[in-house]
């Protein structure tokens, strides 16, 4: 690693792409269209002119093993093929070896010590990341792991990340802030008993949170949290789309 490494991509894996797409355009406000790829099957969703994110179906061999609707996010580094032999060494695991997207980059799927998903990717052009605040874009990533300080050494070890404020939250435990850089990214946590598996969480900037709960419900979401005030003056809702992601 030249720098610690950050989220630079988010996509959706869903059972059906055309409703998908429609929760997202409405929900969020992005507009959306076909990547153009040789073998289709990818939709890229826009804020404005900016791209932010894609939508896919789930892959036939992830749905094999049980894969369900999801959101995962690609974390940027320098060389796939190097940083995957450490996720094994770290103790995660690759479940898709490191692979060329056509004059896009190369990714490998990967999965953390308890479980969740994620992709490392090495971009043919990288793009300068959105601003963090920016109504339509990621603006914060959550872990919701099976152990947070085995989860904290696998990530900081692999990507460089440093601690920045950690907040007692009682019967929960300990909410870790974390950095890549000088910039704070997310936090980490040890997953709740009613949650069923380890898994990330992206929060996606909206102009209100009122507004967007009603528009979640009216497109046939479900909230599970929220809306709730965080730290920072901000409010937040964690949902599902119909789907399940």
């Amino acid at each position: 690693m030249t720098a610690p490494a950050k989220f630079v991509w988010y996509d959706v894996m869903t059972t059906d792409m055309r409703a998908a797409e429609s929760f997202y355009t409405r929900v969020v406000g992005w507009s959306a269209k076909d990547s153009g790829m040789p073998n289709g099957g990818y939709t890229l969703f826009s804020a404005g002119d900016t791209m932010a994110g894609g939508l896919m179906p789930i892959p036939e061999d992830a749905a094999r093993m049980g894969v369900r609707p999801a959101w995962m996010g690609y974390i940027g580094v320098d060389n796939v093929d190097e940083c995957a032999a450490r996720v094994r060494q770290a103790g995660g695991k690759v479940h898709k070896a490191p692979q060329d997207i056509p004059n896009v980059g190369r990714f490998a799927v990967c999965g953390g010590p308890g479980g969740e998903g994620f992709i490392i990717y090495q971009s043919n052009n990288p793009a300068p990341p959105s601003a963090p605040d920016k109504p339509g874009f990621v603006g914060w990533r959550e872990l919701h792991g099976a152990d947070l300080k085995r989860d904290w050494n696998f990530y900081s070890s692999l990507f460089g990340w440093t601690k920045d404020q950690a907040m007692d939250m009682g019967p929960m435990g300990t909410y870790q802030l974390w950095k890549a850089g000088d910039q704070v990214c997310g936090g980490m946590m040890t997953k709740g008993a009613e949650e069923p598996g380890a898994h990330w969480i992206y929060y996606i900037n909206v102009a209100s949170i009122t507004a967007a709960e009603q528009r979640i419900k009216d497109a046939g979401g479900k909230i599970l949290h929220g809306p709730a005030q965080v730290p920072g003056d901000m409010w937040i809702i964690n949902a599902l789309d119909p789907q399940g992601a």
